[in-house]
């Protein structure tokens, strides 16, 4: 029940950049003065159907489809979107209430009301995909309606994040005449009520137009917005340069970045604003392999791994070392695998494998995916194992699947030791600790942390107040860097460029670091 997965995650940037930019030249408003935009990026949709994607498909699923709550830029909490109004009504946090905004109705005509609501919501735990939120729901127990505008969940635990889940893409609501309660939808289209329509879809484009029937939060600021799909980078950037798309997030290396930062760029127009970012990338260790079972292997490399040479050589300070699964940033972040592990040392790792009666080269395979996070993986797991091998205790094989082979291989356990990534569903901290424990959860193999899943989370939950839940989370921390079955390596900063006459993309990333098309606008005058 205290599932909280996300199949990505995971979608991602220079292995976790988030970068915008654009020249503004290529989409011409049109006469009338209608604005219209184009944005790369290497992160297709895996799937239209909210059923079946938990990654970065929500990028598109937050401009297409609503959901009853949302996150406002600026925002850490839920607010209302399709909902006029949600609480809990009762102090155990077990019943969740959200009525509606009158007169919702999605793209095709049809009612968004209260059994619109349920269907969606309970068509994706029925249909049960594999690579579905489904897990995400795990603390509900029951839907109920009572009249056209109100839902009531049901839960079987407290659980005092849940409205966080209802504000994610996860729960996107969906027509029920046109997407069965029990099978996916696979006709290739889209019926939502966000505030674009969907209007053309194929593996090169989304193209988005402004739904003249939304109603809710969003404030939209352009008319219409090309989504431009690569199969890398460097086209990306070539289009960008070339003035063919407006701007680019998502898949960009370490080195496109600085520049794009660069004087050459600054010609160009184009400004680029930075933050800190939550999205996190770690090695996963699967415990059905029998040399990354034992703890000492494990502790070893967590005691190998030079992070900040890491960072410098690959991501040329465009990501910063990770010593917690919860990042900097988010409530609660410690750094509990620097303060056991400390400075990396070949002598303590030597110690760790002899005191456990290894003293031969370990020999493992480090896995990743080459085409999800951008094309510095390779790069990054390169200097993983030559950072290994230099200790003289490890010897390394490397091995790079496509996303979807990967994504499938670590379902079913093919892997010893994996690379993940990992974007926030919502910003909490139990959002970077609930998804990696239990018996099923977001990296495919089982951890049994029965202190976190049985205690530490269910009281946590219990809190309405997420800033008071500090000492269940630093505890889960220490318990994650006692056990290693996760090694954070490093979090990565967010990077905002838009040419001069673009507006809104410090405002296009919302806390989930998912694309909010609405804030673009082009400057009409100088």
């Amino acid at each position: 029940m205290f599932n909280r997965t996300r199949c990505l995650q995971i979608a991602a940037a220079l292995a976790s950049i988030s970068l915008l930019a654009g020249c503004g030249v290529f989409s011409e408003d049109d006469e009338k003065g209608n604005q219209k935009l184009v944005v790369g990026t290497t992160s297709r949709p895996t799937n239209l159907d909210p059923a079946a994607a938990w990654d970065g498909s929500w990028e598109l699923y937050r401009n297409i489809y609503q959901t009853l709550l949302a996150f406002p830029t600026g925002s850490s909490k839920p607010q209302p979107d399709a909902a006029q109004s949600c609480e809990f009504t009762d102090v155990a946090n077990e019943s969740y209430r959200c009525v509606l905004r009158k007169g919702l109705k999605f793209s095709d005509g049809e009612v968004l009301d209260a059994k619109a609501v349920k269907h969606s919501l309970d068509r994706i735990r029925t249909i049960n995909d594999k690579l579905g939120p489904k897990d995400l729901f795990g603390s509900l127990e029951r839907i109920e309606t009572s009249g056209e505008l109100t839902v009531v969940f049901h839960l079987k635990t407290p659980d005092a994040t849940f409205p966080f889940v209802l504000g994610s893409p996860a729960a996107s609501l969906v027509a029920p005449n046109l997407y069965p309660a029990d099978k996916l939808r696979t006709d290739g289209k889209v019926t939502g009520s966000g505030p674009y329509l969907l209007k053309a879809y194929d593996k090169q484009h989304a193209e988005l137009e402004r739904n003249s029937g939304y109603s809710g939060f969003a404030e939209r600021k352009n008319d219409a917005v090309t989504i431009q799909y690569f199969d890398d980078s460097t086209a990306m950037v070539s289009a960008l340069k070339g003035k063919t798309i407006d701007a680019t997030y998502r898949g960009l290396s370490a080195a496109e970045v600085k520049d794009l930062q660069g004087p050459e760029s600054r010609k160009l127009g184009i400004q680029v604003v930075d933050g800190v970012g939550s999205e996190i990338r770690y090695l996963v260790f699967n415990p059905a392999d029998g040399t990354v079972a034992k703890p000492a292997v494990r502790r070893a490399i967590a005691q190998l791994i030079d992070r900040g040479t890491l960072v410098s050589t690959v991501y040329q300070g465009t990501a910063e070392p990770l010593y917690s699964m919860v990042p900097k940033g988010v409530a609660t972040h410690k750094t509990p695998f620097y303060d056991r592990f400390g400075q990396p040392s070949g002598t303590k790792a030597r110690a760790i494998l002899r005191e456990a009666g290894i003293t031969e080269p370990v020999q493992l395979t480090l896995s990743y995916t080459t085409d999800r996070y951008g094309s510095s993986t390779a790069d990054e797991f390169a200097e993983l194992k030559r950072q290994l091998e230099a200790s003289g205790l490890f010897k390394i094989k490397l091995q790079g699947k496509p996303w979807k082979a990967f994504q499938q291989g670590y379902k079913n356990g093919d892997y010893a030791v994996f690379g993940r990534g990992w974007f926030p569903d919502f910003p909490d901290p139990d959002n970077f600790v609930a998804p990696f424990v239990g018996k099923e959860n977001a990296v495919g193999t089982p951890y049994d942390a029965t202190e976190i899943t049985n205690e530490l989370l269910p009281r946590s939950r219990r809190q309405s107040d997420r800033g008071a839940v500090g000492k269940e989370f630093e505890r889960a921390q220490e318990i994650l860097a006692q056990d290693v079955r996760l090694l954070p390596l490093w979090q990565g900063k967010l990077y905002v460029a838009a040419g001069e006459d673009v507006a809104g993309a410090e405002r296009a990333l919302d806390p989930q670091t998912v694309m909010q098309m609405w804030e673009f606008s082009r400057k009409t005058s100088w």
